[in-house]
């Protein structure tokens, strides 16, 4: 069993904020993949699904990002889970819009959801690091990410989104390369091939042939002097 749990703030008011991306990853997993509709508990909404073979738990914290590890430390105390079972897909300031990246354990950066979590269960947990670029100072940090996505962002947004749930059944199987794999063709797909050749190069005339000369050098010096 796995436990994904998206981190955001609940409410209308945060529900476009660039905070809120995590739960965006786990709302697009569950429209996708067929799971339960939502319920109120640990705190939090959870819903409850299959992936990869692999029964999975979708849980969004309600507690405010700030102590979002009580929702999670409930959640995998009750199913009786082990850090290492645990998925949190997040915001990160230090990867550029539209990156993604699977961590396991490590420390939270400044995070405050993860530094809860941390308080919660530990480090020894994974994380889907979901870019969202830097505002450039750090006193602007917290009014960023309280803020809505822009219209510009959209669709790479969208894209890292349904990538996420592309993905998602191999990170039920704890194949991070995989679901890496299935992000990156939704955020930067293989460009279509158009179905023409690559011009060839003319090929070079064929070099003469030689041929080889029988004159004796008195014959040689004889017709030398006829020309």
């Amino acid at each position: 069993m796995r436990l994904f749990v998206g981190l955001g703030n609940p409410g209308g008011k945060y529900a476009g904020n660039r905070h809120n991306i995590g739960f965006m990853a786990v709302e697009r997993i569950a429209e996708d993949h067929g799971f339960a509709p939502w319920r109120s508990k640990f705190q939090g909404k959870v819903s409850e699904g299959v992936l990869g073979g692999e029964k999975v738990i979708l849980l969004k914290p309600e507690t405010f990002m700030n102590l979002s590890g009580q929702s999670v430390g409930e959640a995998m105390r009750f199913y009786k889970l082990e850090p290492a079972d645990v998925v949190v897909f997040h915001d990160e300031l230090d990867l550029a819009p539209g990156k993604v990246r699977v961590k396991s354990g490590g420390g939270h950066a400044g995070h405050n959801g993860l530094r809860s979590i941390h308080q919660h269960i530990g480090a020894e947990y994974d994380r889907v690091r979901m870019g969202i670029g830097h505002p450039g100072h750090k006193d602007r940090v917290a009014g960023y990410v309280l803020s809505d996505f822009a219209k510009a962002d959209q669709n790479w947004l969208d894209d890292v989104i349904r990538g996420c749930s592309d993905g998602a059944p191999e990170l039920a199987r704890r194949d991070g390369g995989k679901f890496s794999n299935a992000v990156a063709l939704r955020v930067a797909p293989p460009r279509p091939s158009t179905g023409k050749k690559a011009p060839t190069k003319p090929k070079a005339p064929p070099a003469p042939e030689k041929t080889t000369d029988t004159r004796s050098p008195f014959e040689r010096l004889r017709d030398k002097f006829k020309s």
